[in-house]
């Protein structure tokens, strides 16, 4: 048989794999497009392995390998994909683009001091003489952030 047959089949293989990975936007179908790749690359190794002769069948030692990895990066891909779907509800790569966990105290906007001080109430003697205008720890670190960004 002539080595061209396996290796257009496998180049073939590799395009489809390839769109598959570039076009897809569900992460299940891009996992099942990188192993598409994958048995193209498993198909060259076995066409040249027997082209060349090889007494050692080094291309079918390296397919076995190839196998195995596959293996696992499947297995550990189907597991990260469901856990982010059983979080976010969705598998849909573009909407996966922030995958970090935010802190909801992050997001809120910064306070001037005027506004902690009307949420406190009216000053009491205890307060000191400058009334409620002390900050507490929370209110300090948020004070040096705003100065550290300015």
């Amino acid at each position: 048989m002539h080595l061209a047959y396996p290796a257009v089949l496998a180049a073939l293989l590799f395009c489809v794999g390839l769109y598959g990975v570039l076009a897809r936007r569900n992460a299940i179908l891009v996992l099942m497009s990188v192993e598409l790749m994958l048995n193209a690359v498993n198909l060259n190794l076995v066409a040249f392995d027997v082209w060349l002769r090889d007494t050692l069948h080094s291309g079918q030692a390296l397919t076995l390998f190839t196998i195995a990895i596959a293996a696992a990066e499947i297995g550990i891909g189907l597991a990260i994909v469901l856990a982010v779907h059983r979080n976010r509800g969705t598998s849909d790569i573009d909407r996966l683009r922030d995958t970090a966990e935010t802190d909801a105290a992050e997001d809120l906007p910064e306070t001037s001091g005027a506004d902690d001080a009307d949420r406190r109430g009216p000053a009491t003697p205890a307060d000191g003489p400058g009334g409620n205008a002390g900050t507490t720890k929370k209110n300090a670190g948020r004070t040096k952030k705003a100065e550290a960004t300015a």
